[in-house]
């Protein structure tokens, strides 16, 4: 038995070495885009604080404070609410990723502040975080790559694509220069879906 022609073998070890380039390749992108995240969904169902619309207009401070000795009232100091209160909200849009959701900043009793993101549901993915973005909502493809060119507080990432979930706003973010909520695919930088806030 003789062996093959060398044009032959140099063909086949070719043939080898393309093959096992295309499927380093393959499993690459596979690391790389995770698609088996698209038929994974992850819910989540934190407590969301109930909470009642800010207040339009702030008492007077002596409205509640009983009388004093001389028939004056007497001074009194502003309390913090007694109840979680909701300060802003905004409804999710859809950007790469079909997302619906409601969207709500709540301040607790001790002054903290929460995002709560409700009735979630968008696409599992690689690398998405929920952002604070300086950025206006932009319907449409446009929109994909808004938040990309603002500033933005990251409030870490997304804990699942469904369900219900807080995350703790840091106690010096001035929410007025962060008006919307974005969730934002960090990997690929692009937007699932996006939220305008609007004051309760």
């Amino acid at each position: 038995m003789t062996d093959a022609p060398a044009p032959a073998r140099r063909r086949r070890l070719w043939w080898w070495i393309g093959g096992g380039a295309l499927v380093a390749l393959a499993i690459a992108a596979a690391l790389v885009f995770q698609p088996w995240l698209l038929f994974v969904d992850v819910r989540v169902d934190d407590d969301i604080q109930i909470a009642s619309a800010a207040p339009t207009s702030e008492p007077s401070a002596n409205a509640s404070a009983p009388p004093s000795a001389s028939g004056t009232p007497a001074p009194s100091t502003p309390s913090a609410p007694a109840a979680p209160v909701e300060l802003s909200r905004g409804t999710l849009i859809s950007h790469e990723h079909e997302t619906t959701g409601t969207v709500r900043v709540i301040q607790l009793p001790d002054g903290s502040r929460q995002l709560a993101l409700e009735n979630l549901d968008t696409t599992n993915g690689p690398d998405v975080h929920v952002w604070l973005s300086a950025g206006a909502v932009v319907e449409g493809f446009d929109g994909w790559f808004t938040a990309g060119g603002h500033p933005y507080v990251d409030l870490g990432m997304i804990k699942g694509n469904q369900g219900n979930q807080v995350y703790d706003i840091p106690a010096d973010v001035d929410l007025s220069a962060y008006p919307t909520v974005d969730l934002w695919c960090v990997q690929f930088a692009v937007s699932f879906g996006a939220a305008a806030l609007a004051a309760s």
